[in-house]
């Protein structure tokens, strides 16, 4: 692939580059919902429910296989949370009262694609009466009769395709469910919609696939066009041939084992430590190269749970962590609500979730959660030996910080973080490390509340860049307070594992950065060639 600025023969698009890496392949896009034809005469209402018996057949039969993949592939983690998640959806499919429904429908003189588009739309209707969790559940119904449609028209169903080869997947945006679903087929990810934070950003940051959004022109771009995408630059360059494809993928192997060949602590090229860390939501991202973890995202180990998960449950999940980790490990307690949602919770529905109830104010409802998890996170450690460290997310005012920090240590947990990713707890930094043994920085919803801009809006990727002078600022002062204090403070945001941004953080003085695994050895080799004195100037240039 020519350096700089390369293109095919098609051309080339633009859009955000949010994981590093190259790769080239196919196209293939992601389905979308079929449109529904007008109603047609039916000869043999017999056919047509025979029709409805093998879409639903088919769509329950493709779940089941998809979460057998799942749990093969992922093991515990989000690959058995992504197994019980199809699991669930196909015994929906292969519910009897539904079925019975959409052939009595369907004997009644309906085509097998309105009666199954009748039946589905009726159960998901009595859902939505009901309220709470199970009108949430609604939306899972739509899915599922988007796919029995699909199958009932004979068209591809919606959702990931598996074309049997490896390729380029394009789609509008992919929700977490499906980007941990994703199979070792996709070389990358193309999204027409998301932002450099958005969970399809940092999932394919934790897959190590280069991913690139907020391209909405990809949508023109035909299925089987051979492209290569640059998760760095955002370029997408179209109409390669196969062999200019393997050239690039073997660019990319090669550069990949390069990084990985160089090894040890992060440092500055004058020696100056920065522990770089990994942020991981399961022992199955754990890999070799981090110095610890400086971000474990509890919350991942039980996204759509519909019931809580037990203590010994609970126990377990952090067990299997603690005794893979290398180094430290540092616990986010359930970081739920907004656009991670953990249905156990039974959470009210809210019409500004964002600003709402989410992490630590969860304990506001629910203070048994919080006790319930802490105690878990202290019996895992004692039986692992590890050395673990919790934090809280959304810690917004010193006394928040003060009685979370008062129940982790009654727990049995020695060290007592919280994680910044507010204005209002960057501003109070130093009476917030009175409280705490340390800090860690949240840019990406720091970011999104400094500038009121939503993490998820491509259009607002500007305000969203980690560079901008404000945000900058306040990681300065949250830097500054910990120097004072004689304690750590780190970025576990995404901002932590661009290789171009890294040296800015250091320079403002945190001590630690925790980011994708992937991301490690591309920060390593960017600290190692500047000095502190260099990143400082980099940091002073950015602020001015």
């Amino acid at each position: 692939m020519p350096e700089p600025g390369w293109a095919g023969p098609g051309g080339r698009l633009s859009g955000l580059g949010v994981s590093q890496g190259r790769a080239a392949g196919p196209l293939v896009r992601m389905a979308g919902p079929p449109s529904l034809p007008a109603p047609r005469p039916v000869a043999d209402p017999e056919a047509e429910a025979a029709t409805v018996v093998k879409a639903l057949e088919a769509v329950t039969a493709d779940l089941n296989r998809r979460a057998a993949t799942a749990r093969t592939r992922g093991g515990g983690g989000a690959g058995g949370e992504a197994a019980e998640i199809l699991e669930a959806l196909a015994m929906i499919a292969d519910d009897p009262m539904l079925r019975e429904e959409a052939e009595s429908r369907a004997r009644s003189g309906a085509d097998a694609a309105h009666a199954l588009d009748a039946a589905f739309t009726g159960h998901r209707d009595a859902l939505a009466a009901l309220g709470g969790y199970l009108a949430e559940r609604a939306a899972d119904l739509d899915d599922l009769k988007h796919r029995a449609v699909a199958a009932a028209l004979g068209l591809p169903m919606p959702g990931l395709p598996d074309p049997g080869h490896p390729y380029v997947l394009v789609a509008g945006d992919l929700s977490p469910a499906d980007t941990a679903g994703l199979g070792p087929d996709v070389l990358a990810l193309v999204t027409e919609r998301g932002g450099p934070t958005s969970h399809t950003a940092i999932l394919a940051r934790a897959r190590g696939l280069p991913a690139v959004v907020a391209c909405p022109a990809v949508a023109d771009v035909p299925d089987g066009t051979i492209v290569g995408v640059d998760g760095a630059s955002g370029e997408i360059a179209l109409g390669l041939t196969p062999e200019q494809a393997a050239e690039v993928m073997e660019r990319d192997r090669a550069e990949r084992a390069r990084l990985a060949a160089a090894t040890g602590p992060g440092r500055t090229a004058d020696g100056h430590p920065v522990r770089l860390l990994a942020n991981i939501g399961s022992a199955a991202d754990l890999r070799p190269g981090a110095e610890g973890v400086g971000l474990f995202r509890t919350e991942f180990l039980f996204l759509d749970r519909k019931q809580p998960p037990s203590p010994e449950e609970q126990t377990a999940a952090y067990a299997e962590v603690f005794e893979r980790a290398e180094g430290p490990v540092i616990v986010r307690t359930l970081d739920a609500g907004t656009d991670k949602p953990l249905p156990f919770l039974g959470l009210p529905e809210e019409p500004n979730p964002a600003l709402g109830v989410r992490g630590l104010r969860v304990d506001r409802l629910l203070p048994d959660v919080l006790d319930a998890q802490l105690a878990a996170i202290a019996e895992a450690a004692r039986a692992t030996g590890a050395d673990v460290r919790v934090m809280a997310p959304m810690v917004t005012t010193p006394a928040e910080a003060a009685g979370f920090a008062r129940r982790a240590r009654a727990a049995g947990i020695a060290q007592a973080g919280v994680m910044v990713e507010v204005p209002a707890a960057a501003l109070r930094a130093a009476e917030l490390l009175r409280e705490v043994d340390f800090l860690s920085i949240g840019t990406n919803d720091l970011a999104q509340y400094t500038f009121a801009a939503d993490r998820q809006h491509p259009a607002l990727a500007d305000l969203l860049d980690p560079r901008q002078p404000a945000l900058l600022g306040l990681i300065e002062a949250c830097a500054a307070a910990g120097r004072e204090a004689g304690k750590p403070v780190g970025v576990c945001g995404e901002a932590a594992g661009d290789p171009a941004v890294a040296p800015l953080l250091v320079g403002l003085g945190v001590t630690s950065l925790s980011m994708a695994p992937s991301c490690v050895p591309l920060v390593r080799e960017a600290l190692a060639g500047l000095t502190l004195e260099e990143c400082r100037e980099l940091a002073r240039d950015a602020l001015a």
